[in-house]
């Protein structure tokens, strides 16, 4: 049995993805986490329960007590959302400095968007070059949206990403 957390701000798309990776087919509509969502998966023989809790702020400060069950963390950027990066960046820091050895996965989405920032530029933006060397760390464009999962390959790549860090001892 392994845990991937999956958090990220409100609108990132954390719900899109977390739906895509457990069935493989997208929804025009989510509706915004309230609270949390929890999926299980079974793949090449492991047990994996994602588990995503909201990113209202008022459910940010309940992200912390989820780290320690984790095995994986996938922190989910909205490219496109340039004014709450520096948001996103506090509470992605706040949250590697509680659990220093877990391994990162960031997304970043809405890659389909005309304007959307680089994977190169969210690294910057996001400030990971700081943790280099200190953890395990996974920077993948992605795409969870109605138009583009239809034919998007890039959230099967978190997949397999996943399953290889969790297969890990």
């Amino acid at each position: 049995w392994r845990q991937v957390l999956v958090l990220g701000l409100d609108g990132a798309g954390k719900s899109s993805v977390l739906h895509y990776i457990c069935s493989q087919t997208a929804r025009e509509r989510i509706a915004p986490t309230r609270g949390f969502n929890s999926a299980q998966l079974c793949i090449e023989g492991l047990e994996v329960d994602l588990l995503e809790v909201g990113g209202s702020q008022n459910l940010r400060a309940y992200w912390p007590h989820y780290l320690s069950q984790a095995h994986v963390l996938v922190f989910v950027v909205d490219s496109v959302d340039r004014s709450r990066l520096l948001t996103a960046r506090q509470e992605l820091h706040a949250l590697l400095a509680a659990e220093p050895r877990l391994p990162l996965v960031v997304l970043a989405n809405k890659q389909d968007k005309s304007n959307a920032l680089s994977a190169a530029e969210l690294r910057e933006e996001l400030a990971l070059h700081t943790l280099s060397g200190q953890r395990e760390l996974f920077l993948l464009p992605t795409s969870a949206t109605w138009a583009s999962l239809s034919t998007a390959t890039s959230v099967l790549h978190v997949k397999s990403l996943l399953v290889t860090l969790l297969s890990q001892p």
